[in-house]
């Protein structure tokens, strides 16, 4: 027993090497490639960077998990051939946001048909969602078009959902590799190996990228990283609900929530707050408020070329924080409907209470840095 604990861990080690190496060697060649890789568009809404900066980093998340699951796979028969499946479906939304990575010319349109592909791939191998807990809807869940149609769209849609979240240095990486170390422990509670060494594989993976990316942004996820991440993430949430019974189906909304409520209430403030439209870029979402508003007002009032390289990455642990706020309920209660209905009224209550205060100015004074708070009367 001792030895294939050592074994395992030297494992997790091995998948973040591999992952830091890539991640490594992306850095260092990037005068051959950055004019190609570079997010060079500083003046973009959603812009917080100050330099041109690689944006292809998923290749190091991709090559990390895959090297892992090459070592795991024999020892489990049932990851054998699971694994190889998911990295097939995942290909298509994979290229699509790698391809936007490179060229800049993959609009959020053609992505997003490519995770509805990838979902429907996942959904032809491997089933997809029968049921979510409510009568009446898993009797109409059991009819297959309608299972396939709210399967491609609830997992295309997450998959899109994380990339709106990554924009800032280790905030998809980091809130990716929780959501993966909580479907881990869920799986393992209910024996389910296959899923926790998945989930584990990629949170070791992500890990080793984010030592690039958090707090100096030497290296971003880009569009094929997130997306990759978040194709993986929901198929692995959708397959533990229906391999294992004994998991609420409202587990799998609440592992994701939070990227999946920054989606659906971007799309509202866009339609309906400011009449533009929903694709339409802007500065507007919470990690970008808490940016602006609690953190870059410590260094500069003026521009944000003028603070310093960690301002950027000093808003991620605000989110961190409340992606927790949902995601440990949902690891602790992940067989009770209630007590995740109540993660998820908790969670939107907290964010919706915090961008509120945000967006008109009244920061909490608690919540800003010290140096800042120090100078600043509480509203």
């Amino acid at each position: 027993m001792a030895s294939h604990q050592t074994w395992d861990t030297v494992t997790w080690l091995y998948i973040c090497i591999v992952a830091f190496t890539i991640g490594g060697l992306i850095v260092a060649s990037e005068r051959w490639h950055g004019a190609f890789t570079g997010d060079s568009d500083l003046h973009k809404p959603q812009a917080s960077h100050s330099r041109s900066t690689p944006r292809v980093g998923g290749l190091a998340v991709l090559a990390g998990s895959l090297a892992g699951l090459l070592v795991l796979g024999p020892r489990n028969m049932t990851l054998t051939w699971l694994w190889p499946v998911l990295f097939i479906a995942a290909l298509p939304v994979f290229v699509a946001g790698l391809l936007e990575d490179i060229t800049k010319d993959i609009g959020s349109g053609k992505r997003l048909l490519a995770a509805f592909a990838s979902a429907a791939i996942a959904w032809w191998l491997l089933g997809g969602v029968s049921r979510v807990g409510l009568a009446g809807v898993d009797w109409v869940l059991g009819f297959w078009p309608i299972s396939l149609v709210f399967t491609v769209v609830a997992v295309g849609g997450c998959t899109h959902a994380l990339n709106i979240v990554d924009g800032m240095n280790g905030l998809a990486g980091m809130v990716a590799t929780l959501m993966a170390l909580s479907l881990g422990l869920v799986a393992l509670q209910v024996h389910d190996i296959p899923i926790f060494l998945i989930a584990a594989a990629l949170a070791s993976a992500t890990l080793g990228f984010l030592v690039w990316n958090f707090p100096f942004g030497r290296v971003f996820l880009g569009d094929g990283g997130a997306y990759f991440l978040g194709f993986m993430l929901a198929e692995l949430a959708v397959q533990l609900v229906v391999r294992n019974p004994s998991v609420s189906p409202f587990y799998a909304l609440a592992v994701l929530f939070y990227p999946v409520f920054e989606t659906l209430f971007s799309i509202w403030r866009r339609r309906f707050k400011r009449g533009t439209p929903v694709d339409q870029p802007d500065a507007l979402h919470l990690h970008q408020l808490v940016f602006r508003r609690l953190v870059r007002v410590t260094f500069s009032r003026d521009s944000r070329h003028a603070v310093p390289a960690l301002c950027n990455a000093m808003t991620s642990p605000y989110l961190w924080v409340l992606t927790l706020i949902g995601l440990v309920p949902a690891t602790i209660w992940w067989d009770n409907a209630w007590a995740l209905c109540a993660s998820l009224l908790v969670f939107s209550a907290v964010y919706i209470w915090l961008y509120k205060r945000l967006v008109s100015w009244r920061r909490p004074a608690w919540l800003l840095l010290p140096s800042m708070g120090r100078n600043t009367k509480p509203k």
